[in-house]
């Protein structure tokens, strides 16, 4: 049995759930702000997705697995008129995401805490206009391919819930990932890959906050890739 076909359903294998002990102000805002800002997904989802936020917006763009949230919250104070939707299993990581917006909680902004799987099947058809997945965990090992977040099944999921002519969003350092992802973009047929020449796809996105992921990939000699794919 191939690697993929072990994944049909396309969620996600997580390693560690929680670091380091969470501080008091990180325990309070997973406690009382995180509540606030979460998503249902065993709720019905509203039939315009822009209304699920406190401030009015223009698009809706999905961030999975946002880390630190250094990108997310870029984006969000960067362009207020499009609502945010972050995924990130990680406790310490949604800690961190949340200390950055307990002083002034940005209308445009909702979170999720579990398998962005959940999410991509609460989602209305053609909802979403972009699908940010940055640095995902690149599960190196051969006998753990099956365990990446880019699959047919989730390709599946991206091409229902993405308007056409919507984007999805790729970047990492792993040479054999980024092969991964093309490959199954190409083997699907609903995205068309947007690079015409080399530094189309090794030039950062417009305006791109560097991440600590990167910095750590640079430091250890890795280059990376950022793919650019049109729903068709």
């Amino acid at each position: 049995m191939s690697d993929e076909s072990q994944n049909q359903t396309g969620r996600a294998f997580f390693g560690r759930r929680k670091g380091k002990p969470l501080r008091e102000r990180q325990a309070r805002n997973l406690d009382k702000l995180l509540p606030e800002l979460a998503v249902d997904p065993a709720s019905q989802a509203p039939a315009d997705i822009r209304n699920l936020f406190l401030t009015p917006v223009k698009r809706v763009r999905l961030e999975i697995g946002f880390g630190g949230g250094e990108h997310l919250f870029h984006r969000l104070v960067e362009d207020p008129f499009t609502g945010f939707i972050g995924i990130e299993p990680f406790v310490n990581s949604m800690a961190k995401m949340l200390g950055r917006v307990d002083q002034a909680i940005p209308g445009n902004l909702r979170l999720y805490d579990d398998d962005a799987v959940d999410v991509l099947d609460w989602l209305p058809d053609a909802s979403i206009d972009q699908i940010d997945l940055l640095y995902p965990d690149p599960w190196p090992k051969k006998k753990h391919w099956k365990r990446r977040f880019v699959s047919k099944a989730n390709l599946d999921r991206f091409y229902r819930v993405l308007k056409p002519g919507g984007l999805f969003c790729f970047a990492s350092d792993i040479d054999s990932y980024v092969n991964w992802t093309l490959l199954h973009c190409k083997q699907h047929g609903g995205f068309e890959w947007q690079a015409e020449t080399a530094a189309d796809w090794l030039t950062p996105y417009d305006n791109w906050p560097s991440t600590r992921y990167e910095a750590k990939a640079r430091r250890e000699g890795r280059g990376s890739a950022y793919l650019t794919f049109v729903r068709r």
